[in-house]
């Protein structure tokens, strides 16, 4: 892994904290669905628990993008911050109360995805103002890696420590680790808008940075690129279904579930842990395209696998081209866009990033639930490939895009 952002101490402060964090958010994910289930005993509030996450998490992603192109993003994430370390303590709060109301938890819940929300954008926006812009496939890879690394451990830790100490220490600790990123923020320079950034952040600033993507050939396919692999290949719905008929778990769940839901995210960690040469790909356009291409192969062979370990692998591999595809995404958008809009694109990006999966939820659960999973999963490998290569025939220039090139208005 290429560590040279590290030097920068704001960037390490930042990247250190989130180490923490992104363990201790893993807990109260897996708290949060665990107590609903069980004052109600129900796998509807659940789905239902989904919508007040999704909704607030994708007005505030949009709009909280375009407040941190309006405002000293540092501020802004701290406020944020600050509100995702309070709810968590008021998770702790009601859950040490025992007060058992589902509408409180529903609540806090879209509280804190609205603070989430709002603080990605500001969070991403600000990287390329604590390291040199040579460096950012590097941070991004830290970042990711992070990410992918706390995906894994903080459900392994909460399935390990909840029946020892309990859903109220579990949000606790979270809130805790919260604290870590605060001071983190804390010791952030100032990062206010440059030059003739707009200075508001209403309904017209969101539809400047909408019109602003449409023009920016580069930007904007790599979000479609992200889109193709997401929706047409993220199988992740039909998991339980290939776990039972495929492998042979119970369907109460097994071995093969687990190592299913696992397999992508290592394979992302691996890929961070190996991402050295990063920093010295230039052309990243077609580092996006090609990941792209490997994930859409990575899940035809899953989709055709007979054997629980080649499944395994093939999500593994797929889940390696997923990362690399999100850190060129996230450079070229970093790179490309001005330092006024990057909060506005981070915003876009976040809704992007948490609706193609569920869009794919259903298509797949549709799909897979009427013609079988093989069809469903390699079927959707198969849309990935030609649709990543019907975009790089009307966009040529994004297979061509060095980091280097100027990006044209």
């Amino acid at each position: 892994m290429d560590t040279r952002p590290l030097r920068y101490a704001p960037y390490r402060r930042l990247w250190t904290s989130s180490i923490i964090t992104a363990v201790g958010s893993q807990l109260t994910a897996v708290a949060v669905p665990l107590q609903i289930y069980d004052m109600t005993h129900s796998s509807a509030y659940i789905g239902l628990s989904a919508v007040f996450a999704l909704v607030p998490l994708v007005i505030f992603g949009l709009w909280g993008g375009a407040i941190a192109d309006a405002v000293d993003r540092r501020k802004l994430m701290l406020v944020t911050n600050t509100g995702i370390a309070v709810t968590s303590l008021l998770f702790f709060v009601q859950a040490a109360l025992g007060l058992e109301s589902i509408w409180l938890l529903f609540i806090l819940l879209a509280f804190q995805q609205a603070c989430a929300g709002a603080n990605q954008p500001a969070r991403s926006a600000s990287i390329p103002r604590l390291v040199p812009l040579e460096l950012l496939p590097a941070a991004n890879a830290m970042g990711s890696t992070v990410f992918q690394g706390g995906a894994i451990v903080g459900p392994l830790l909460a399935g390990a420590l909840i029946p020892v100490v309990g859903l109220s220490t579990m949000y606790l600790v979270d809130a805790i680790a919260l604290t870590a990123t605060l001071w983190a923020v804390w010791k952030l320079p100032p990062i206010p808008p440059l030059g003739t950034a707009a200075r508001r952040a209403g309904i017209r600033e969101i539809f400047h940075g909408f019109a602003y993507l449409v023009k920016q050939k580069i930007v904007l396919v790599g979000f479609l690129a992200d889109i193709i692999a997401m929706v047409f290949g993220m199988p992740r719905a039909l998991f339980p279904q290939i776990a039972t008929e495929t492998f042979g778990d119970p369907a109460s769940g097994g071995l093969a579930i687990g190592f299913l839901y696992a397999a992508i995210p290592v394979g992302a960690l691996i890929g961070g842990l190996l991402s050295g040469t990063f920093s010295r790909i230039r052309r990243h356009g077609a580092a996006v395209a090609v990941a792209v291409g490997v994930w859409g192969v990575a899940m035809i062979g899953f989709g055709l696998s007979n054997t629980l370990w080649l499944a395994v692998f093939f999500l593994a591999i797929g889940g390696a081209a997923d990362l690399v595809s999100m850190v060129f995404r996230g450079t070229i958008m970093q790179q490309a866009a001005t330092d006024e809009m990057r909060g506005r694109l981070q915003g876009t990006h976040t809704v992007v990033v948490v609706g193609g999966p569920r869009l794919a939820d259903m298509l797949h659960g549709g799909i897979g639930a009427a013609a079988g999973t093989t069809i469903a999963v390699s079927g959707g490998g198969v849309l990935v490939v030609v649709a990543m290569a019907a975009t790089l025939l009307l966009f040529p220039i994004f297979w061509r895009y060095r980091a280097a090139d100027p990006v044209k208005e």
